[in-house]
């Protein structure tokens, strides 16, 4: 098998209604990624996900760099294309971000054509079984735009529809709002549902020490990104001195960070995003170093559930994954959740293929 095209694109999938975050303002999904064709007629569909912002940067790095040293090449050498692409031209200028995105794109396509190509999903591919169970939980009640009632609501709907598990934002400029919300959120959702916070980075090392000892009275799953990303020895500190367990990822973007912070023990659920790294290649990678630690995996979902469903299923030491259904309406085979579980895909490939008329709908370049 040869591949004979590589296509890049971008779309913009409204976000309704808008969400904010501590650092985010999100009114659309972006999902910068690449159609890979071959000359069997497989067609690999890989993308990452921005909040619509810097996409051409990714494509750009695509079209440029990655395209032309895969014109020609076999998709089943993805981990050699892995390392031409990681240690190619773009080498010089950048090791994580926008290249590491836009080599998550590629990855992924490839992985998505060697999936199809062997006529299975790619759970099953990588050595997953049915019989491992997914646990959602949810994200999209606990905006930080959201009033106090409007998160109430939320949270005891998303419960009510059987998840077991919820997260909220917090980072309010005055900490004693989120206390009062994550007080009132607790109370309504009972104490058998898991609940975790999610800081984005807003906080500062003394916050997060004052504010997180308080906050564990709410018998919290995990604390995630409390800090800046690049903090390696501020989440130890916290890691040591806080009960909640801190959780983070979806801001580390290469196997050696991941590696400095598992190994410093200043994260205790990885949250690994596969669109973030470079790919699959990489990702599997991240999951085997944190098994070796005993450090659980909990996906961030920049690619809202679809490839990471597959890489849980077939990881033995992920737990849980994350739900925000945002783009779901778009693909083939959307990423489903029943009674608080993902339902395993059926269909050949890694999920990514996007129906034609709303990949023409939603498509900017």
């Amino acid at each position: 098998m040869k591949i004979t095209k590589v296509e890049s694109f971008v779309l913009h999938v409204p976000i309704t209604p808008p969400i904010t975050d501590a650092i985010n303002v999100a009114t659309h999904w972006g999902l910068s990624g690449v159609r890979i064709y071959t000359d069997e007629g497989f067609v690999g569909y890989g993308y990452t996900g921005t909040c619509a912002h810097g996409d051409d940067m990714i494509v750009d790095t695509i079209e440029k760099y990655y395209a032309p040293l895969l014109i020609g090449k076999d998709p089943f050498m993805v981990k050699e294309l892995w390392d031409d692409m990681r240690f190619g031209k773009m080498h010089w200028i950048g090791r994580s971000g926008v290249t590491h995105m836009a080599l998550a794109a590629v990855d992924i396509a490839l992985w998505d054509i060697m999936a199809k190509a062997s006529n299975k999903p790619l759970w099953q591919l990588l050595g997953g079984a049915k019989s491992k169970p997914i646990k959602a939980y949810n994200t999209n009640g606990g905006w930080l735009n959201w009033s106090k009632e409007r998160l109430l609501k939320d949270v005891t709907e998303i419960v009510e529809q059987g998840f077991t598990g919820v997260k909220i934002k917090v980072g309010k400029p005055d900490p004693r709002e989120d206390y009062d919300r994550c007080k009132a959120v607790r109370k309504a959702i009972g104490d058998d549902v898991i609940f975790m916070i999610d800081v984005n980075q807003q906080w500062n090392i003394n916050t997060a020490m004052t504010w997180g000892k308080k906050l564990e009275e709410f018998d919290l799953f995990w604390l995630e990104e409390p800090l800046n990303p690049d903090d390696i020895m501020g989440h130890k500190k916290l890691a040591d001195e806080l009960n909640v367990p801190i959780a983070l990822g979806e801001h580390v973007y290469n196997k050696y960070a991941f590696r400095d912070y598992i190994h410093q023990g200043a994260v205790e659920y990885c949250q690994v995003d596969v669109t973030r790294v470079g790919g699959i290649t990489e990702w599997l990678q991240v999951a085997g170093l944190a098994a070796s630690y005993d450090v659980p995996i909990c996906p961030h979902v920049g690619d809202m559930g679809q490839i990471h469903q597959h890489l849980v299923a077939s990881t033995q030491n992920a737990i849980m994954l994350e739900y925000i259904p945002w783009i779901r309406h778009i693909f083939v085979e959307p990423a489903t959740v029943k009674d608080g579980h993902y339902v395993l895909p059926e269909m050949p490939g890694a999920s990514t293929e996007i129906m034609p008329e709303l990949f023409k709908q939603y498509r900017v370049r």
